[in-house]
């Protein structure tokens, strides 16, 4: 796809023959593979799993599966909440059938470790007013096992019982039920997002048959995708919260990549090329930028595979896919489709309706229309250049400053509605139990030791500061290898920064036998440590990649650096957004969910990544326009005008239906998935609306012609290899000191050429 420089149009002609040789076959096979696709990608969320937060190769992990296999009722993820009214748990009716719920809970198959307050007279597993109290149980499997098992069983203990109504809680229920509520509010954002969608491509197509296009392109890539990670299911772990990216990501970029190839396509025809002629340029120009588009954004991506965490990893998955089948779709299957419709894909105007008579209207978002008022703000921003830099820099920072004060913590069942059942269990163990059931430290202990060495090990991180109490040992196995364990109870909140510092000082304690530390907040510890391991890796890969990519496309040195710093700067809105709102709790009434004083850690990087690689989306978009009219006319600002005037309406309408899109995403009742889909909506909206088309155009006014200047060497090497939207000679630039043309005598040349057709195609193309 990409051309050689110098290698003449030829080398294109190849593509367009290839993707519209047999137009009709090429949809056909297309729709067949996507029926195929549905039947594989079937059921695909019943297959994912809704945790991967911890890091697998992390102490807490190690620490945890041990425990599991050695001592089951350590490690209950099933907590039966039996509430006896008034009568109290000590009733003598209560306590006999409180018995036989758990003798029958311990026969189920799959299930061990049952332990209640019955059994043990526990206090931590009795409410202070004596109404409530718990049977706690551990479900065999790994996490797609057990989830089955409690979905047979739960509807047999859940309600009354005699004189108590039994809740089903625990953690395996938290995230068997956020696995629900995720698949319905999924389902639920799509039937938003798709009407909405299409009225908004009909407002900036005009046309309902090109406005069908983006669309059906998004629907491909989304079922194609499902398909995919049904596959990678079968190998490792998948988020179930990927879905939600698969759908974003799936209309979002196909629909920016339709706009692009279908603006392309309707202009040329407008300037009165034959469809196969037009569709030859369009896959010569925007087809190039498409592809180089989604490069980029699949490498922003594709950097979370380097975390240990399966959650993010899902991520790349679904986004890499999506990323790629999007862009597929969009330069094989929409080139035919163009091909076969031809002028028709201008039928249906369904603007028509309100115009009465008028003269068509090209005004709008998208619209070739647009572009002189596009033209005119490229003109003032320039003309007040250092103006604009340091406002909407200074701006951008003040956004982003809430975010110096952000704390990171766990993901828990308060990421679920106040009303779902596993949350209301949760709440009642929160805030009316003592220590709350499960939300300790464990110190697992192995190796051969004696009752006097256990006792001595206890006495010594008792005196520990933050140490509320220490429970233990309970004992296990004979011989050479000897397993034992101590509940250890931080004070102040499960996660909070007291159990942190608690677990980096039990990990720091000598002891006669090998001690691992796990728990609610050393998982927290350990993903924390993970994260910032590997965190400069992705870094690295996300710059060093953008890097190359935009130098490939532009030639210049100082572009690239321009894109990762502009992009970055971009990001701080939504990163201060996510601080002040889901942290802090500022319009948790209006969103509607439950503030928990942090942010679960791996949410950051997450939309870090795709929040950075939708900018690099707008920013090739701007900027290949921008390299084409500079090559053909060798004046900067005129270049910088010219590129804003095509791409400034055609980047605003992609980004408000993007926006759209991870708005009905961040409907949803779940707040991590809230969080993602209304901070990345905001990120591109300010990346779209205030970074493309204020800062980046000031900025290449401050740089002038030194914007596209690379050293010699390297030039040579773009000279070969670089990739090019348009055929147009490179114009020279000069080293630093040298003498320069005027940028305004290029510029009144380019003008007058553009001349009629000009006019022409701001009167009747639309999507621009």
């Amino acid at each position: 796809m990409a051309e050689v420089k110098n290698s003449g149009p030829a080398r294109g002609g190849g593509w367009t023959r290839f993707v519209t040789a047999r137009p009709r076959l090429s949809l056909l096979v297309a729709l067949v593979i996507t029926a195929l696709a549905v039947l594989a990608g079937g059921g695909v969320a019943d297959r994912m799993g809704s945790g991967g937060w911890e890091d697998p190769d992390a102490e807490s992990t190690y620490a945890t599966q041990v425990l599991e296999r050695e001592f089951p009722a350590s490690q209950p993820n099933l907590l039966l909440l039996l509430d006896a009214g008034t009568a109290g748990v000590d009733d003598a009716a209560v306590a006999a059938e409180a018995r036989r719920l758990a003798e029958r809970l311990d026969a189920e198959p799959g299930v061990s470790g049952v332990g209640s307050y019955w059994g043990t007279k526990s206090p931590a597993l009795r409410s202070e007013d004596g109404r409530q109290a718990v049977i706690a149980a551990r479900i065999e499997g790994e996490e797609k096992a057990a989830g089955e098992i409690l979905r047979q069983i739960a509807p047999e203990y859940r309600g009354t019982h005699g004189p108590v109504e039994v809740s089903v809680g625990g953690p395996l229920a938290v995230r068997h039920e956020m696995q629900t509520v995720i698949q319905e509010d999924l389902l639920r954002a799509e039937l938003i997002a798709l009407p909405v969608t299409l009225v908004l491509l009909v407002m900036v197509f005009g046309s309902a048959v090109a406005a069908l296009l983006p669309l059906g392109i998004g629907i491909v890539a989304i079922l194609g995708t499902n398909a995919v990670l049904r596959g990678i299911t079968e190998f490792t772990d998948v988020s179930v919260f990927a879905q939600n990216l698969t759908t974003a990501l799936g209309l979002g970029l196909a629909i920016d990549y339709a706009l692009f190839v279908v603006r392309r396509f309707r202009e040329e025809l407008a300037a009165g090329a034959d469809p196969q002629t037009a569709i030859g340029t369009t896959l010569r120009t925007a087809g190039r930028t498409v592809l180089f588009s989604a490069l980029t954004v699949a490498v922003s991506l594709a950097a979370m595979l380097v975390f240990p965490q399966y959650f993010l990893r899902s991520f790349a998955y679904a986004g890499i896919a999506v990323v790629l089948l999007a862009a597929a779709a969009a330069l094989i299957l929409l080139p035919a489709a163009l091909l076969l419709l031809g002028e028709r894909v201008n039928a249906l105007d369904l603007r028509r309706l309100f115009r009465r008579g008028r003269k068509p209207a090209t005004e709008g978002a998208g619209a070739e229309g647009a572009g002189a008022g596009w033209a005119r703000t490229a003109a003032l921003v320039m003309r007040r250049a250092p103006v604009f830099v340091v406002a909407t820099t200074a701006g951008l920072v003040l956004l982003g400053l809430p975010f110096l004060d952000v704390k990171f913590g766990t993901a828990d069942d308060r990421q679920l509605p106040a009303t779902a059942e596993s949350r209301v269990v949760q709440d009642e163990l929160r805030e009316g139990f003592p220590g709350s059931p499960g939300s300790g430290l464990t110190v697992l202990a192995e190796g051969r030791a004696t009752p006097e060495q256990y006792a001595e090990y206890r006495e010594r991180i008792e005196v520990l500061d933050g140490i509320d109490r220490v429970d233990g040992p309970v004992t296990s196995g004979a011989g050479a290898q000897t397993h034992a364990y101590f509940t250890v109870v931080p004070e102040g909140e499960a996660v909070g920064s007291t159990a942190q510092s608690v677990v980096g000082e039990l990990r720091a304690q000598e002891a006669p036998f090998d001690t691992s530390v796990t728990g609610a907040a050393a998982v927290l510890v350990d993903s924390k440590d993970a994260i910032a391991d590997r965190l400069p890796w992705a870094a690295a890969i996300i710059v060093v990649v953008t890097l190359l990519l935009v130098f490939l496309l532009t030639g210049s040195v100082l572009i690239p650096l321009q894109a990762v710093v502009l992009n970055a700067l971009s990001l701080t809105a939504m990163f201060g957004a996510v601080v002040w709102v889901f942290q802090d709790g500022h319009l948790s009434g209006l969103l509607g969910f439950t503030p928990t004083g942090d942010i679960e850690t791996t949410l950051p990087v997450l939309m870090f990544c795709v929040a950075f690689g939708l900018s690099m989306d707008y920013g090739v978009f701007l900027l290949s326009r921008i390299k084409e009219e500079y090559d053909a006319t060798g004046d900067h600002e005129h270049a910088v005008r010219f590129g804003l005037r095509r791409t400034g309406g055609l980047i605003t309408a992609a980004a408000v239906i993007l926006a759209v899109v991870m708005v009905a995403i961040g409907t949803s009742r779940v707040t991590n998935t809230k969080m993602l889909g209304l901070g990345v909506a905001l990120a591109v909206l300010m990346d779209a609306m205030v970074v493309r088309s204020l800062l980046v155009p000031s900025v290449m006014k401050l740089t002038g012609r030194l914007t596209w200047w690379a050293p010699g060497p390297l030039r040579r090497f773009h000279d070969r290899f670089g990739i090019s939207e348009g055929g147009a000679e490179p114009a020279p630039v000069e080293a630093p000191g040298q003498a320069r043309l005027p940028d305004g005598a290029a510029a009144e040349s380019a003008e007058a050429s553009e001349g009629v057709a000009e006019d022409a195609r701001d009167k009747e193309s639309v999507g621009g």
